[in-house]
């Protein structure tokens, strides 16, 4: 199959490619945060230590830039980024995709943002998730960066 067409093929999951591709991507971010062991930001700036960019501190807008683009997302994108995550989880098997994003609309209680930042693993989700689906994580988060 010709990468364009693979690449494609994801829109009919309801979701851009380069949409999940952003969340992959800002979600390895996320999760390669640390507890601060400096607790003044500015002390552990970047241009003085460049291990600082790892650490958590409470403004840092890894989360917020990530929680935010997921809120921006319609309804059915939030639903099926939900989706491709259980897949990838193991909740829900590749050929349940429609039951999946069904139920997560249906079970939607809090906010998706909240619900999918509190996954610790979910870069490693979603592209499992891809990947059981029969996309490519690699060519996907590489047409984001």
């Amino acid at each position: 199959m010709k990468r364009r067409e693979q690449i494609d093929r994801i829109d009919d999951f309801g979701i851009a490619p380069e949409k999940v591709g952003h969340v992959i991507v800002k979600a390895r971010e996320y999760g390669a945060k640390v507890g601060a062991w400096n607790d003044n930001a500015e002390e552990g700036d970047a241009e003085e230590d460049p291990s600082a960019i790892l650490e958590d501190f409470a403004d840092d807008p890894t989360s917020t830039e990530l929680a935010s683009f997921i809120g921006a997302l319609n309804d059915d994108e939030q639903a099926s980024l939900v989706a491709l995550a259980w897949i990838g989880r193991g909740t829900y098997e590749a050929d349940e995709f429609t039951e999946a994003v069904e139920t997560a609309r249906s079970e939607r209680a809090n906010a998706t943002a909240n619900y999918l930042l509190g996954m610790p693993l979910l870069a490693d989700y979603l592209e499992e998730g891809l990947e059981k689906l029969g996309h490519s994580p690699e060519e996907i988060v590489g047409n984001v960066m």
